[in-house]
């Protein structure tokens, strides 16, 4: 897993749908947001093991968070909304 990775959810509450990581927190755990149903205020806390990677990486928003610049939630629920609406 790393920063800005799309991931889908394959269990809890928020299963079946896409996500981003906006949080590493160690090799077990990462805390995931989608600007929508998840901000990034309070980004959800998941096992690794509970998310799927899907290939892609959302380049810009992951940049922002390794420098520490500040991300919004327009922005990545814009980068996130062609993944959730073909779900």
């Amino acid at each position: 897993m790393e920063l800005g990775q799309v991931v889908y959810s394959k269990a809890g509450r928020d299963n079946e749908r896409y996500y981003a990581v906006v949080e590493i927190v160690d090799e077990e755990f990462v805390r995931i947001a989608d600007g929508d149903v998840r901000k990034l205020k309070t980004a959800k806390l998941k096992r690794s093991k509970h998310l799927k990677p899907n290939g892609d990486k959302l380049e810009k928003i992951g940049e922002k968070l390794l420098k520490g610049v500040q991300v919004f939630d327009a922005e990545l629920r814009s980068a996130l909304r062609p993944y959730n609406d073909k779900n």
